[in-house]
């Protein structure tokens, strides 16, 4: 027995299956669209609905992963309910199991040519739609050469005696191989890896069914870990989506191995009565599993989230979000009634734009970690805004619009695009205000070393950057404001404000560089300090582009009612 040449053809296989899987993914993704987000986003209304996207994401992206990383992004976000991720979780689980159906079709003997079509396909056509077909049949060749690489590599396992009474001690402790199964599926990051290995050895006899299904419901566990490691620095919504996933798969494993002999009776049956080959008899066994989870959990999902709730308990930085204002039906009925649903999603985006802006503010001041977190939930709000809105405005720009419809979205576009602008620059001081604590907290602790401690002054505290960080706030609101009620008379103000910002970052610059340049700052400190001023001071020109809108559209109605007197008197005069 060659264990050289074993291992390398089993982690070779293991490396290109996976490879696989995840270019027939990005095809698949490229063929719909790449509106997989907006689908969660929409469709999740009701529990069923939930379950049923949360099964059509994860066929399109061939990761159940993914779509449990996608949808703990959108609760961070407070775009989706603890409930509905439930719901979605659910589905995920259910869709992986079509990769261990695909799996189980033997056609491993044209993986090569088609793998080589799909090569041909990739690589010398041009044209959008064959290059994602080719990206998804070489995914799928390379899916089945690698399978066969495994399975070539894993076929003397069967004559080795320690696999064989590994695989005996597996089949008399249940548990053990659930563990088992979770191992593995945390090791190669892929279920779908895990299935197909049991699949290959279960056709070649290396292992009895007994073995193998406490080893595919623990590899349902196993693949939980992405959505946690997700979580990291996530808010406390998204921990709870995570920690539900957790829950949901541990379930289901106790229950069916509560049940598995019965299970597993059941398995065999329905493997006669269809006459399934074995690779498609764990593929069955794999689906039953998951959508026998799902019935059995689907009725408690309220009690899944409030048990969480519980379990990871903590007030949550929730953004309320209103999702009925972009849709397509107002664009089929009157282009100006979108205009106007347009502008009330920009409202929405302001609103967070601002909420963000005072929280990097109040970071800055009292140096709290739940004002980072709620900087970053809010920076998601204004970019899945900014995603759907810019879709939506596109469609609308499609349509015949009038002159003043023109400017409206024309108009429209700009304003998003300077709040988006806004959010990303509040992000940035927040990030700033973090990099300054982490070096602050290790130039302390070296003090505390050579025993220097005493007069140490607050060292983010500078009333100079008070003073523009509230300079700054008063010209977003009052921009945004003359924006939402056309206030030419504010959006004067603002402009009329723009110099005075200029000067506070220019006299903020030359203060910190020269204190760089006296020694008394260090160099990476007031780097920082100055990317803050910087950032405000962007804040504050986006703020005056927002406001000169305003100006331009009072001098546009101006010139349209002009022309609407002179064209009237034209008339008439003709008339007479």
């Amino acid at each position: 027995m060659d264990v050289q040449l074993m291992v390398s053809q089993f982690l070779g296989g293991l490396g290109i299956f996976l490879f696989g899987i995840q270019i027939m993914g990005d095809g698949l993704k490229k063929s719909a669209g790449d509106s997989l987000r907006d689908l969660l986003n929409r469709f999740t209304s009701t529990p069923l609905k939930a379950v049923l996207t949360g099964v059509l994401v994860t066929v399109l992206l061939q990761s159940s992963s993914g779509t449990t990383v996608l949808t703990v992004g959108l609760v961070s976000a407070g775009f989706m309910k603890l409930r509905q991720a439930i719901g979605v979780i659910m589905g995920a689980n259910i869709g992986t199991t079509i990769t261990a159906f695909i799996i189980g079709i033997n056609v491993g003997e044209y993986a090569l040519p088609i793998l080589g079509i799909g090569a041909i396909l990739l690589f010398f056509f041009k044209k959008q739609l064959i290059n994602n077909t080719g990206q998804i049949m070489f995914g799928f060749g390379a899916l089945f050469y690698g399978l066969e690489l495994m399975g070539s590599g894993m076929a003397p396992l069967e004559n080795l005696p320690a696999f064989t009474d590994l695989m005996v001690n597996l089949s008399n402790h249940p548990i053990l191989a659930a563990f088992t199964g979770t191992g593995m599926t945390l090791i190669m990051q892929s279920s779908s890896a895990t299935v197909g290995i049991l699949q290959k050895l279960y056709m070649q006899g290396s292992v009895s069914l007994s073995a193998v299904l406490p080893i595919l419901f623990g590899d349902n566990i196993g693949t939980t870990i992405t959505a946690i490691l997700a979580t990291i620095g996530a808010s406390t919504a998204a921990k709870r989506t995570a920690g539900a996933h957790v829950l949901f798969n541990v379930i289901g494993t106790i229950i069916f191995l509560i049940f598995l002999n019965p299970f597993t009776g059941l398995v065999i049956w329905f493997g006669q009565t269809l006459n399934l080959n074995p690779a498609l008899q764990i593929a069955f066994a794999h689906g039953l599993f998951n959508i026998g989870n799902v019935l059995i959990q689907f009725w408690f999902i309220n009690n899944i989230a409030k048990l969480m709730e519980k379990i990871i308990p903590g007030k949550d930085a929730i953004v309320e979000y209103d999702t009925t204002n972009l849709d397509t039906k107002f664009i089929q009925i009157s282009p100006n009634l979108a205009l106007n649903q347009a502008k009330l999603e920009i409202n929405q985006m302001s609103k967070f734009a601002i909420e963000e802006f005072q929280h990097s503010f109040s970071y800055y001041r009292e140096q709290n970690e739940n004002d980072l977190s709620t900087v970053v939930t809010l920076e998601e709000a204004v970019n899945n805004i900014d995603r759907r809105l810019t879709e939506y405005l596109m469609v609308i720009s499609a349509e015949k619009l009038t002159i003043a419809e023109s400017n409206e979205l024309s108009a429209l576009i700009d304003v998003m695009k300077y709040l988006e602008r806004i959010g990303d620059h509040s992000e940035n001081i927040a990030n700033n205000i973090k990099d300054i604590i982490k070096i602050e907290k290790k130039k302390k602790s070296k003090n505390k070393e050579k025993g220097r401690t005493n007069g140490e002054k607050p060292f983010l505290y500078d009333q100079d950057v008070i003073d523009m960080f509230e300079m700054v706030e008063s010209i977003v609101k009052n921009a945004i404001r003359a924006y939402e009620e056309d206030d030419e008379s504010l959006a004067n103000k603002v402009i009329s404000q723009d110099p005075l910002i200029n000067k506070m970052e220019i006299k903020m610059r030359k203060k910190y560089i020269e204190s760089v340049n006296n020694g008394t700052e260090r160099s990476g400190d007031g780097i920082l300090f100055i990317d803050i001023v910087s950032s405000l001071e962007r804040i504050g020109d986006h703020s005056v582009k927002i406001a000169r809108h305003v100006e331009n559209k009072q001098s546009f109605h101006t010139i349209s009612d002009t022309f609407e007197k002179t064209k009237e008197k034209f008339f008439s005069f003709d008339n007479d």
